[in-house]
C-alpha cells in the first residue's frame, strides 16, 4: 500500500432549488390539458392567463410570451416531433408525454423564436426540474443540447424525407401538417408545388388578436393607445395587437367591452402518429386513417345541428378551401 496521503474529496455542491418560471409553467399546463383532455388551446389558455394576471404573476409581456409558447409549439408540433425523434435513443411512444411536452416547448424556443440558445435551454431545464424532477431534467438537458446544434432549416434538411422521393411526407414534416391534409389540399389546388407550399406556409402564420371597437362603447383611438397596437386591415373599427397577449387585461376592453377575435385559432394539437396518446381532433383536422373516416369527421354535426366543419367545395372559379374554427364537437379519434 502506498504511504501517500489520500487527496481530500471535493465537497459536494449544495442542492439548488429550481427556479419557478410562471410563464413556462403556464405554457406547460396548457399543453398538458391539450394532451390529457383533448382540450382546445384557445379555450384553455385564456382562463390560465386571467388567473395568473389576477394573482399578480403576469404582465402584458409575460402573457404575450406564454401565448406564443403555447400556440407556436402546437402549430409546429409535427416538425418538432420529428426533430426530437432524431435526438433520442428510443421511439417517441416510449417517452413520457409530459417529457415530450417540455421538449416541444424547448424545441420551439430554440428553433421558432429569437430567444438566445443558452436562455432557452436553461429555462426549459429549470421547468423540467419543477414539473418532472431532477432525474428527467437531465434527459431534457441532453436532448435540448443536441437540438441546439442546428437551426430549423438545418434540421429540416436532416429529418424531412427528400421531396423527390415522397413529396407529401416532405411537405407534412416541413410545414407541420398531417399527411392527409397535405394530400387533400394539394388535390383541391390541382397540383403544383408552389401553390401548396404557399398555402401551408400561410396556414402556419402566427395569428393576430384583433379588437373591434363597438360604436358608442369604445373608440379605435382608445385601443390604439395600447403598446404594439396597430389599425386593423379590414375595418376602421378594428385594432390589431401585433404582440398578442390577453385582451381582458386592456383597460378599454374592461370598461367598454369591445369584441375580440383571433384571425385564426390553434384550437388543438395535431397528434403525430408517433405520439403515444390519442389524436386530438377538431374541425376535420384529424389524423383519420382513411378518406371515409375523414369525411365522417367533416360531416359530423354538434347538437345544434350546425355543421362542425366546412368541407372543400367548388365554385365557378375553381376550388374554394377554408378552415372555420369550431369548438362544438370533435370527430373520431384513433
Amino acid at each position: 500500500m502506498s504511504d501517500q496521503p489520500r487527496r481530500p474529496r471535493k465537497p459536494a455542491k449544495p442542492y439548488r432549488r429550481p427556479k419557478k418560471d410562471p410563464v413556462r409553467i403556464l405554457a406547460f399546463e396548457a399543453l398538458r390539458a391539450v394532451d390529457e383532455r383533448d382540450a382546445y388551446a384557445n379555450l384553455v389558455l385564456p382562463p390560465l392567463l386571467r388567473k395568473a394576471r389576477e394573482n399578480g404573476d403576469f404582465e402584458a409581456r409575460d402573457a404575450a410570451l406564454a401565448t406564443e409558447l403555447v400556440y407556436g409549439t402546437l402549430r409546429r408540433q409535427g416538425t418538432y416531433d420529428a426533430v426530437v425523434a432524431a435526438c433520442v435513443d428510443r421511439p417517441l411512444r416510449e417517452v413520457d408525454p409530459p417529457v415530450l411536452d417540455v421538449l416541444s416547448l424547448g424545441a420551439h424556443q430554440l428553433l421558432g423564436t429569437r430567444i438566445p440558445t443558452h436562455a432557452a435551454v436553461s429555462a426549459t431545464v429549470e421547468l423540467a426540474r419543477v414539473v418532472l424532477g431532477d432525474g428527467r431534467a437531465k434527459f431534457v438537458n441532453a436532448v435540448l443540447r443536441k437540438i441546439a446544434q442546428d437551426d430549423l432549416d438545418g434540421w429540416l434538411e436532416r429529418v424531412a424525407p427528400p421531396y423527390d422521393q415522397d413529396p407529401e411526407d416532405h411537405l407534412a414534416v416541413v410545414h407541420s401538417h398531417p399527411r392527409w391534409v397535405v394530400s387533400a389540399l394539394w388535390d383541391s389546388l390541382g397540383g403544383g408545388r408552389a401553390g401548396i407550399e404557399e398555402l401551408l406556409r400561410a396556414d402556419n402564420d402566427r395569428p393576430e388578436v384583433t379588437l373591434v371597437a363597438r360604436p358608442g362603447r369604445a373608440t379605435p383611438a382608445e385601443l390604439l393607445d395600447e403598446e404594439a397596437a396597430e389599425p386593423g386591415r379590414w375595418s376602421p373599427y378594428a385594432v390589431r395587437l401585433t404582440e398578442g397577449g390577453e385582451p381582458g387585461a386592456i383597460t378599454a376592453v374592461g370598461e367598454a367591452g369591445p369584441a375580440s377575435r383571433t384571425r385564426a385559432a390553434s384550437s388543438s394539437r395535431w397528434r403525430s402518429p408517433t405520439r403515444p396518446s390519442r389524436a386530438a381532433t377538431g374541425c376535420g383536422w384529424t389524423d383519420a386513417p382513411d378518406r371515409a373516416a375523414r369525411r365522417r369527421c367533416s360531416g359530423r354535426s354538434p347538437p345544434s345541428g350546425a355543421p362542425c366543419c366546412s368541407p372543400p367545395r367548388s365554385s365557378r372559379t375553381g376550388p374554394v378551401l377554408w378552415r372555420r374554427p369550431c369548438t362544438a364537437t370533435r370527430g373520431p379519434t384513433r
